[in-house]
């Protein structure tokens, strides 16, 4: 099981590699492609078989992205493609980044001279390890829709559509988002999704997750499978990875003292011109004399 840690840690897996260096190294073995293929059937809701892993311009790593992050891009039965994305240091722009990726993919999997029947249907799965937004829940889903702006009717498909393409719905046709912020979870995992979250959160899973794809995981994830020099490259691995975590609190650190000092700053500007004594200001403050003169 999972051990102890103070806050900021990075949680040490006892016996499971972790999600990402899994996804790096291991999952895009088709003899692994189970674990994934579980995970991905409990996100989406429907059984996913993947087909194949394919190379795109999205899934390229360079030298930044080296610990930084990791994805993969996979085919399903349906010639669906799906990418998922692993994100371990905060990126303001990451939204942007998610809508990105999905339009390469769209004009990356269409031949010149197809029609536009031909666009595949794209999910972006997001694993971040940062905090992403502001929300309450661990999992999010984003997906497009045509409201009308008079009635408020949801704009369908005629039944020929629908008999074309093998879809209900217009957001069907769209490529749809999952965000997962993995950082976020901190309680008992109560349903299959929550133990992945759980895992990919610690590295540990509990004998009691019964979550598909997670008893591959336990056979084929374990860390005494690794050979010693997998083992090194592993552990380099999660130290860059509490580099990346501590970067992060202390980045969020100094912007909040940064921002408790401009208040400060605004309020003696405010009480200087009202005249107030500078010992009054400093009472009030905490700043010294000195400080405050020279604000």
């Amino acid at each position: 099981m999972k051990q102890d840690n103070k806050k900021g840690d990075e949680p040490m897996p006892s016996n499971y590699i972790r999600f990402d260096w899994a996804m790096k190294r291991l999952l895009r073995n088709k003899a692994n492609f189970a674990v994934l293929e579980g995970f991905l059937t409990t996100l989406l809701n429907e059984k996913i078989v993947i087909q194949k892993l394919l190379e795109s311009e999205s899934n390229q790593e360079d030298e930044f992205d080296k610990y930084n992050r990791v994805d993969m891009l996979a085919e399903n039965s349906k010639g669906e493609l799906i990418l998922i994305e692993v994100q371990n240091n905060n990126e303001y722009a990451y939204f942007q980044r998610m809508l990105f990726g999905t339009s390469k993919l769209v004009t990356e999997y269409i031949n010149r001279g197809e029609g536009y029947d031909k666009v595949r249907k794209v999910y972006s799965v997001n694993i971040v390890y940062f905090s992403l937004g502001s929300g309450k829940d661990i999992v999010y889903h984003g997906k497009t829709e045509f409201r009308g702006i008079h009635q408020g009717d949801v704009l369908e498909l005629t039944p020929f559509q629908k008999q074309t393409f093998k879809v209900d719905s217009v957001s069907q046709l769209y490529p749809e988002y999952y965000i997962l912020k993995v950082n976020d979870f901190n309680q008992v995992a109560r349903s299959p999704l929550e133990e992945w979250v759980y895992y990919m959160n610690t590295g540990d899973i509990p004998d009691s997750a019964t979550a598909p794809g997670l008893d591959e995981a336990r056979q084929r994830l374990k860390l005494d499978r690794m050979t010693k020099e997998e083992l090194n490259a592993y552990y380099r691995h999660l130290d860059n990875i509490v580099i990346l975590r501590d970067n992060i609190y202390t980045e969020r650190a100094e912007g909040r003292a940064e921002g408790r000092m401009e208040e400060k700053r605004e309020m003696v500007h405010n009480m200087k011109s009202l005249n107030i004594p500078l010992d009054t200001i400093s009472q009030v403050t905490g700043l010294s004399i000195e400080e405050i003169k020279s604000l």
